[in-house]
């Protein structure tokens, strides 16, 4: 069992900083996987109503016999079912399939700012925090104009923004806005899917000095950023090594060689201010 470290969200709600993604991952699969997680120490799984699997994400949760409590779970709302009503019929559904009564974060999951629904939807958040059925509330993929409109039009500050972050796209203006408002970043993507990055020259030095994977190299860079970082993996040996991060510390010199890999056109992912995808 790995010393999982928890960072403290802006409502005194524990989060731990490393947890367990499913994004494209049927829903058997996630059974498996979510599964193999618990078993290798992962207490925090993020999904989503788009993803399709919060049904075997919430069967695994019930069968580890982990009681629910130490489990955090993630779950977020999809373009389609924004607007203040349309957001409280979607959570109520994502609770049926998750098979539990609470989430402990529930996140708007784009912005899709054609839409103009964003800050309705987050009020119906509101609500459905100050009933007790989601410990924290919060977005993902907000990026500054969408964050501040948010901050400027609604009551609670959401306590997380999950965005895409990686070396590559390393986030800064968007994690400095976050840190100013005592909000945590999350990063997806956090390895930039792979590939590339983890072939980097500077990233093979790292790895070998430290007897650790290049990815292994980047989520412990992402801890050591203060960001919650959520791997993927339906792979058993992956998953674990994935968890295994929390022995080894990198030094500002490490942190300063990554911090170079930024690049001006590292966004893998479609932008937040242009995303308007339903269905």
């Amino acid at each position: 069992m790995n010393p999982m470290h928890h960072l403290t969200l802006s409502n005194a709600t524990p989060i731990p900083q490393l947890g367990f993604g499913v994004w494209q991952v049927p829903d058997d699969q996630a059974y498996t996987a979510v599964t193999a997680a618990l078993h290798a120490g992962y207490r925090h799984i993020d999904t989503a109503r788009i993803y399709d699997n919060e049904a075997g994400v919430g069967r695994a949760v019930r069968d580890s016999g982990i009681p629910r409590e130490e489990v955090f779970l993630t779950t977020k709302l999809w373009n389609d079912d924004q607007g203040y009503d349309s957001t409280l019929k979607a959570f109520d559904a994502s609770l049926e399939r998750l098979g539990t009564d609470y989430v402990d974060l529930y996140l708007i999951h784009w912005p899709t700012p054609e839409q103009n629904r964003y800050v309705e939807s987050y009020k119906a958040l509101e609500k459905i925090h100050a009933e007790g059925h989601a410990k924290a509330i919060g977005v993902s993929n907000f990026t500054r104009r969408t964050l501040t409109r948010l901050l400027d039009e609604t009551g609670i500050t959401p306590v997380l923004n999950q965005i895409e972050l990686h070396p590559y796209f390393s986030q800064q203006d968007m994690r400095a806005l976050g840190a100013e408002h005592g909000i945590v970043t999350e990063a997806w993507s956090p390895l930039g899917q792979g590939g590339a990055l983890l072939n980097e020259p500077a990233l093979a030095r790292i790895s070998e000095q430290y007897g650790k994977t290049p990815a292994q190299v980047v989520l412990r860079w992402h801890l050591q950023l203060g960001n919650v970082v959520i791997p993927k993996s339906v792979t058993p040996s992956r998953i674990r090594q994935n968890i295994d991060v929390f022995d080894f510390e990198l030094t500002a010199e490490d942190l300063a060689a990554l911090a170079e890999l930024d690049r001006p056109d590292g966004r893998i992912g479609p932008d937040p201010d242009t995303f308007n995808l339903l269905g």
